[in-house]
């Protein structure tokens, strides 16, 4: 039997930087439904606040309600979301207006001041974290290396291909499964370049402190209520991310993955005989 391959397919310093982000990721998003509960609407523009047509809002049945249904309305359309968002039972058996329920928010408690100060603690690891790699990944040239699509992988033939593969939730094998394959690229280049600056600076734009000094993020960003909506959908982009990340992770072979990412070494799936 044929002794498997293995390769050293994730440096020490992108093991640190993706293991301290999965800590940060997990609180900010924890923390920021905390925060979000407390006012469950996003506007556009410059203000927002009871009374203003919302963009995106989570409603509730108020206490003397007639109906006990709870919706989810974007823009024009509206959805029932009743037992998911908007209305939870305790333990008591009340039952509360929650946009998101406490199970996954941080503290399962109402507290904004707590929420606060776990958002805030987090969002500074997260974007210190974030400059760091980005510096790392320009000097060590491991963008250019591992994040950039090769000729071969652009020709329409092997992006059909690559599709193909994802959606029947196969994996690839052999010299192909040693290097990230096109999607992987793809999302990788939009979280890191895209997603994850978008959520520092609309972050940012929400902070007095901030935009007292650089108030041209008001400008960029077209307000402070379009700075904290934006903030919400980037933020809706990465949760979709990890969930996808995670599918992916089983299909590839779970503990090989994670194996990879903790010590850096990689077991390369044998090609299949045909």
């Amino acid at each position: 039997m044929a002794k498997k391959e293995t390769i050293y397919r994730h440096r020490l310093p992108v093991r640190i930087w993706h293991w301290l982000n999965v800590v940060a990721f997990i609180v900010l998003l924890m923390s920021g439904l905390q925060i979000f509960n407390y006012h469950p609407a996003l506007y556009w523009g410059e203000s927002g606040h009871h009374g203003m047509d919302s963009f995106i809002a989570i409603t509730a049945p108020a206490k003397d309600a007639v109906s006990d249904r709870s919706t989810l309305t974007i823009g024009s359309m509206e959805f029932d979301v009743t037992g998911i968002l908007g209305i939870t039972r305790e333990e008591n058996g009340r039952m509360r207006s929650y946009a998101f329920p406490p199970l996954v928010t941080l503290p399962s408690n109402r507290s904004l001041a707590l929420g606060r100060d776990w958002h805030f603690l987090a969002a500074w690891l997260f974007a210190i974290n974030i400059v760091v790699y980005l510096l790392y990944g320009l000097i060590s040239r491991h963008f250019w290396r591992n994040f950039t699509p090769s000729r071969a992988q652009l020709k329409l033939r092997h992006i059909a291909a690559d599709l193909w593969l994802h959606l029947r939730f196969k994996r690839h094998h052999g010299e192909a499964a040693k290097n990230y394959n096109l999607l992987q690229k793809l999302a990788y280049i939009t979280v890191v370049f895209i997603l994850l600056p978008v959520m520092i600076l609309t972050g940012l734009t929400m902070s007095n402190a901030v935009t007292a000094v650089f108030p041209e993020l008001f400008t960029l960003f077209g307000g402070r209520q379009s700075a904290r909506t934006i903030h919400f959908i980037a933020a809706s982009g990465l949760v979709a991310f990890v969930i996808i990340h995670f599918i992916q992770l089983f299909v590839a072979g779970f503990i090989n993955e994670m194996r990879s990412m903790i010590t850096g070494w990689f077991t390369v799936p044998e090609e299949k005989k045909k």
